[in-house]
């Protein structure tokens, strides 16, 4: 299934007027962690083809999600919420349950951007990494430029 194309400036809006909306309620560490990442969200609008512009927001994004459930869970105002608190903290907890899908657009244009894939399984598996790979019926010289090959200049006690 193909994700939607959708503008990276729509997201930081959404995100940027969510988190305005939650600072009502939230403040401090709430707003200093996500308007940094909105920053480098502004970032990687700026610089179209910046692979590691688009890779910190993404990770931002990442970042956020686990430090607005910490923050939310710990000072969301159990007591005496006003209208405006409850608005408040429900656009923080609606920014937050957005952002696993903005992490998704935000990856697809990671990728379209030329970004390789973040997790690399090869611990896993077999490496696929055949660089430095030489088979044993290879007729190329040895790498080691002081080997000398069996038989020459060499008798069995290696002398």
């Amino acid at each position: 299934m193909e994700l939607p194309a959708v503008n990276l400036k729509v997201i930081l809006l959404g995100h940027w007027l969510l988190t305005t909306w939650g600072c009502i309620v939230f403040s401090g560490p709430y707003a200093w962690a996500n308007f940094t990442v909105l920053a480098l969200g502004v970032w990687a609008v700026a610089q179209r083809d910046s692979i590691d512009a688009i890779s910190m927001f993404l990770g931002g994004l990442l970042a956020t999600i686990f430090l607005d459930i910490v923050h939310i869970s710990i000072f969301y105002p159990r007591a005496s919420l006003t209208d405006t608190g409850r608005f408040g903290a429900g656009m923080a907890i609606l920014s937050l349950l957005l952002k696993p899908l903005s992490c998704c657009f935000v990856y697809h244009m990671y990728r379209e951007r030329g970004g390789e894939l973040l997790v690399h399984t090869g611990f896993l598996g077999p490496s696929q990494d055949r660089g430095a790979y030489q088979t044993i019926d290879s007729a190329e010289a040895p790498a080691d430029p002081f080997a000398v090959p069996e038989g020459r200049g060499q008798d069995a006690r290696g002398y």
